[in-house]
């Protein structure tokens, strides 16, 4: 329509300037100048008409050109997934995107020239969000600079969006405003996501953080990545120390081998591999772990180890115990059995061989070897049976250095002949206990004797009392003897387990049975050709109104 108007305005002006300029040149014009003027209006005729035509054709360009970028810009604007908006200076809306519109429920109304409190009116749900943006528009204008916030939407189903804005104010050179350009991201999705990661690693955490045991990382070379606190509170050591370091500076020589098929036999099987294993405490002990390690596997791809180590020393030692006491259970079972039936031949044997010794002049020596051998079965079946039957106990005041000392003077002949010396320390007062006397005799020459014989050609026996704290008295008895290796140590006081020749092992089982019941501890330090050291806790007086089974062997 408007083509045909600027068509027929075209031609009007053509008929009258054509018509118009003849009569004007007829009336007003010379003869002799008509045919110039003529030739000179038509040529001015046809310039100014192509420079309309020019200037027409141009504009026409430009329109078309603009309007393709523009269409350009609205099909960009509408494929995004974000909400875009362009405003003028006013905070009058120029363009908006599909997704836009879409948001505030404004798909069928002519937005365009309106501001936000104006296009509050087409939407009920929507108003007060609108109503806002003008107030957030103007933060933005008084910044002067790209403002980044989130905004919360409520959705007709209750939910809520939340939306990562980003708002951009144009100034004119003059510095007035110009215009805002506002970019929204919808990002519910990830603040859910990264709620609920920071959840995960929440839980992660207090799992990691606050696991009763031990746990750890490792990568595939065997280096420590991660260990939680725990690691402190169960070896003493420090975490931080051993974070960046490989495993085989924390393991014993005898696992270290192993290292490398235990990282194969994790990452290969793809299950949990359970394995026990002894790791030093700084304390200078040794602690029994029982771990358990998984592969980690991050994209399909196993990037590492990680697993938990639960102390179970004291549960080991327990069991140990419970071994032990099994053991010698069993002990008095047979003790029970046999003992007195060897007890009754073995007297009439002793009475014949007496009777045989004092008529038989010849052979006195075989029969005084045969009276020893009898006395030693003797004393074996006297072990039996003490460990065979409960004791009553009839607990004295007794002078514990006088005892000793009757002790000492009894072993110091056997102990001149080994060629061993042996020393007291004792406190000038007495030291007075409430024990069974020849139970701690008994005691204390069977861990003397042992000394002694464990530093023959020459040695000495050092035997030290004194008070230790919460009413107890310690009695060390030290030699420089040959000393117990690490494997016999674990196994001492075990019943017929013994490293001498003509030994039954019954000797330190009892000993210990005596230490047991008198409710003190019993204790071994002792290292190959450096000799031992026994250590002895007595309570000075007894608690016979608790449970009296104590701990009687503690093992270093």
């Amino acid at each position: 329509m408007e083509k045909k108007k600027l068509i027929f305005l075209y031609f009007i002006t053509s008929i009258i300037w054509i018509y118009g300029s003849n009569y004007v040149i007829e009336q007003y014009v010379a003869a002799s100048f008509i045919e110039l003027v003529e030739r000179t209006k038509e040529i001015f005729y046809i310039a100014v008409t192509g420079g309309f035509i020019y200037f027409f054709i141009s504009n026409k360009e430009e329109l078309n050109v603009t309007q393709e970028e523009q269409k350009r810009l609205s099909t960009l604007i509408n494929s995004m997934v974000d909400f875009v908006n362009f405003k003028d200076g006013e905070g009058r809306w120029i363009e908006s995107n599909e997704f836009g519109l879409q948001l505030f429920q404004l798909e069928n109304v002519d937005y365009r020239g309106k501001k936000d409190s104006e296009l509050a009116e087409y939407t009920d749900f929507y108003a007060d969000a609108l109503r806002y943006c003008e107030v957030s528009d103007e933060e933005a204008w008084n910044n002067r600079e790209i403002t980044r916030i989130e905004e919360v939407l409520p959705v007709p189903d209750g939910s809520l969006k939340i939306f990562d804005t980003i708002k951009v104010p144009l100034f004119n050179n003059d510095g007035s405003r110009q215009g805002l350009v506002i970019i929204g991201r919808d990002i519910t999705e990830k603040k859910e996501m990264a709620l609920k990661l920071a959840e995960s690693q929440q839980q992660y955490k207090s799992l990691f953080e606050y696991s009763p045991d031990i746990v750890y990382m490792l990568d595939l070379s065997g280096t420590i990545t991660n260990l939680n606190p725990q690691y402190d509170v169960i070896t003493g050591f420090k975490r931080e120390e051993m974070i960046g370091k490989n495993v085989k500076l924390l393991l014993p020589k005898k696992y270290k081998r192993y290292l490398t098929q235990f990282i194969h036999s994790v990452v290969d099987e793809l299950r949990p591999v359970m394995y026990e294993l002894k790791i030093p405490h700084a304390n200078g002990g040794t602690i029994t772990l029982q771990c358990t390690s998984v592969p980690i596997i991050i994209n399909d791809k196993i990037t590492g180890i990680i697993g938990y180590g639960s102390d179970v020393t004291k549960l080991r030692e327990a069991e140990e115990r419970l071994r032990r006491t099994e053991k010698l259970s069993i002990v008095g079972e047979l003790s029970a059995s046999v003992a007195h039936e060897i007890r009754n031949p073995l007297t009439s044997l002793k009475g014949f061989v007496q009777l045989l010794k004092m008529e038989d002049v010849k052979h006195q020596f075989y029969y005084q070897i045969m009276l020893d051998e009898l006395d030693r079965i003797n004393h074996i079946v006297g072990e039996l049976l003490l460990l065979a039957k409960p004791q009553i106990l009839k607990y004295t005041n007794v002078d514990l250095q006088k005892l000793l000392m009757d002790v000492i003077s009894l072993l110091s002949t056997e102990a001149s002949l080994y060629n061993v010396q042996i020393e007291s320390i004792f406190p000038e007062k007495d030291v007075l206990i409430e024990c069974e006397p020849n139970q701690l005799k008994q005691l204390f020459i069977n861990i003397i004797k042992n000394a002694i014989e464990a530093s023959q050609n020459g040695g000495n026996v050092s035997i030290g009392l004194k008070h230790i704290e919460k009413g107890h008295v310690l009695i060390t008895i030290k030699d420089s003897g040959c000393g117990i290796s690490k494997e016999r140590l674990e196994k001492i006081g075990e019943p017929f387990y013994s490293s001498k020749e003509k030994g039954t092992g019954l000797g330190l089982t009892v000993s210990f049975k005596i230490v047991q019941s008198h409710q003190g501890t019993i204790r071994f330090d002792s290292q190959k050709n450096y000799g031992t050291s026994v250590h002895i806790s007595l309570p000075v007086k007894q608690n016979f109104t608790k449970n009296s089974r104590h701990t009687a062997l503690e093992k270093v």
